[in-house]
């Protein structure tokens, strides 16, 4: 401005017109001083139309003033923005840990976002179908029929889903027209809760048999006369119901108790030899030497956990062997090692065998091959379960070969963790 006036000055006094040579500077000085600020203004334009990730025109005056003022308003812009972006990155990542599924849907019913297990739950793309409407993914009836009645407060059961699981759907909504969709597995709580229907009933069934028998006995005693000889043989049968009711009570509660307590200490070491003889001794008597018994091996093998678990394992699986063994018949308890690591605890026997389509079933509680045979030999249905649960505390499981006719085989396999070489103690054999 001052530059335009001393040249209007000079003009003026060349053209003898000093007012108009003032005038004249005036309006050079203000066109300059806009040219000037429309070139500061031209690149503060060009910065923010730019990459803003440089800094602003470092200009003087307030052009300076203002991109610098801009540029630090930029900044804090971006600092909330990657603050929310990490705070929004947790959240997701929270609901990803979420163990149920999590579906995001916008006012239109279109997926915006899902976590692994809804995908999981619902056969879904997590990215492939973003922006799809979820009822064009998710065509479960009863789910539609929710999503477009509006009513959200009953939670909704879905089943034959992917991997034909049964899904409890719940839904919520928030913010502007948006959906919350919340789905949990509740597979595994019906198929427990179905195992505890069919326990109780079948535990009920059981024990129902013989307190029918002996209430049938005790009125009979009550209302006939009996010889001193049917006395006797009423007493001998009602003995005979209590005893299988004590046995059923006893397994229960050996049942509860495998399933409530912790896992066997793994350094407490219990010697084969040891477990064979008590187990083999056990049997002999129950056999009533009417069988040929004996062991193979174990002389110098250990096992880590519970003495009195295994027992009972090895102690049921013989009692199985002398009860369905035929008189005379072969029974063997055979110790081996495995060349992978663990060993193998066999009870084989050359009895009638079981029939191949059983096999699988043979350790589900009260499942029995022949339920008529098995009551008649004083069996629970629960001996065969107790021995699998025994094998899972251990960490090891329970094999079943068998061929009607050409007996069966019964293998504990224990892992390597489980058993170690000691010294060697060969067990005496019971017959």
């Amino acid at each position: 401005m001052a530059f335009g006036s001393a040249v209007g000055y000079a003009l003026g006094t060349t053209f003898q017109g000093a007012v108009f040579g003032v005038w004249l500077g005036a309006g050079l000085g203000a066109t300059l001083v806009m040219l000037a600020d429309a070139r500061h203004a031209q690149r503060l334009l060009d910065w923010l139309r730019g990459d803003t990730a440089q800094g602003a025109p470092r200009d003087a005056g307030h052009w300076g003033e203002l991109g610098y003022r801009i540029e630090k308003a930029l900044r804090a812009r971006e600092r909330a923005i990657e603050v929310e972006r990490d705070q929004l990155d947790q959240f997701l990542s929270g609901i990803e840990a979420s163990p149920n599924g999590v579906l995001l849907l916008d006012a239109n019913d279109q997926l915006t976002w899902c976590n692994s297990v809804a995908a999981a739950h619902f056969g879904l793309d997590p990215q492939r179908d973003l922006r799809q409407r979820v009822t064009n993914l998710i065509r479960a009836p009863a789910f539609v029929a929710s999503l477009q009645s509006r009513q959200y407060d009953e939670a909704t059961q879905l089943s034959g889903l992917a991997d034909k699981h049964s899904l409890t759907v719940l839904m919520r909504p928030y913010g502007e027209g948006l959906k919350l969709v919340l789905s949990q597995d509740t597979t595994e709580r019906e198929q427990t809760q179905a195992m505890q229907r069919d326990f109780v009933a079948n535990v009920s069934h059981e024990i129902r048999t013989p307190l029918t028998v002996l209430a049938g006995f005790i009125e009979t005693m009550m209302t006939l006369p009996l010889s001193e000889a049917e006395r006797a043989r009423v007493l001998e049968l009602m003995s005979q119901q209590a005893t299988r009711m004590q046995l059923l009570v006893a397994d229960l509660l050996t049942l509860a108790k495998l399933e409530g307590s912790p896992r066997p200490m793994s350094n407490q070491w219990v010697t084969v030899a040891s477990l064979m003889q008590r187990a083999l001794a056990d049997a002999a008597a129950l056999s009533g030497n009417r069988h040929d018994i004996a062991c193979e091996g174990g002389g110098d093998g250990e096992i880590a956990g519970s003495e009195q678990e295994m027992l009972s394992a090895v102690g049921n699986l013989l009692t199985n062997a002398i009860r369905y063994t035929p008189v005379g018949g072969r029974i063997r308890v055979v110790w081996s090692w495995r060349e992978q690591g663990g060993a193998d605890l066999a009870i084989v026997d050359d009895g009638p065998g079981i029939g191949r389509e059983h096999l699988a079933r043979l350790t589900e509680r009260f499942y029995r091959v022949d339920d008529s045979r098995s009551r008649a030999t004083g069996g629970t249905g629960l001996g065969l379960s107790i021995v699998k649960h025994v094998m899972l505390r251990h960490g090891g499981e329970v094999t079943v070969a068998s061929e009607v006719g050409s007996g069966s085989r019964f293998c504990l396999t224990f892992p390597a963790s489980r058993v170690r070489h000691g010294e060697v103690n060969e067990p005496r054999l019971s017959r």
